[in-house]
């Protein structure tokens, strides 16, 4: 997974949401890779948050050359889809394959966009569903955010603000 470097400009807006949203804090109000290392901090101790045996050796889509470098990348990215179902709402297996692809390099011919492995993102999903967090939408097409996954994530997002507060 990509994780970008936050410029002073986005971390300055940031902490003026912090200023302005006093009664509660929601996962829009902190900067989303410090919530997704939170989280998946908080998956990494649970066993129904386990990885399979098999993610030892996989790749995470066709645009990859070798297996990732991380080996919590399990949770890193079950971190990273809660949060991506949570902000946009109902959302299907294809355009998470869509948003984690890459461009894979051919050898003379360009390089073209590739999605990413529909398997890995599907097991990540009957994951989140089978502890409670993503449920399927009765009327679209997708996955959507339960009560309980919200709170979870309101929860990370109020102890971050929290700490960056006591710094």
């Amino acid at each position: 997974m990509n994780v970008l470097k936050s410029n002073n400009l986005t971390s300055n807006i940031y902490k003026e949401r912090f200023n302005l949203c006093k009664f509660m804090t929601t996962v829009h109000d902190v900067e989303p890779e410090k919530l997704i290392t939170a989280i998946s901090k908080d998956f990494k101790g649970k066993e129904e948050f386990k990885a399979p045996e098999w993610t030892k050796w996989v790749k995470l889509g066709r645009h990859k050359e070798k297996p990732p470098m991380n080996r919590d990348w399990w949770s890193t990215r079950l971190a990273a889809i809660l949060r991506t179902v949570s902000v946009k709402g109902p959302i299907g297996i294809e355009k998470l394959r869509t948003k984690y692809g890459g461009r894979k390099k051919f050898s003379r011919k360009p390089k073209r966009f590739v999605k990413a492995s529909g398997n890995i993102i599907r097991k990540l999903m009957q994951q989140l569903e089978t502890t409670g967090l993503v449920e399927k939408d009765k009327n679209k097409k997708g996955r959507i955010i339960t009560k309980k996954g919200q709170s979870m994530l309101d929860k990370a997002a109020a102890r971050l603000v929290k700490e960056e507060k006591k710094k």
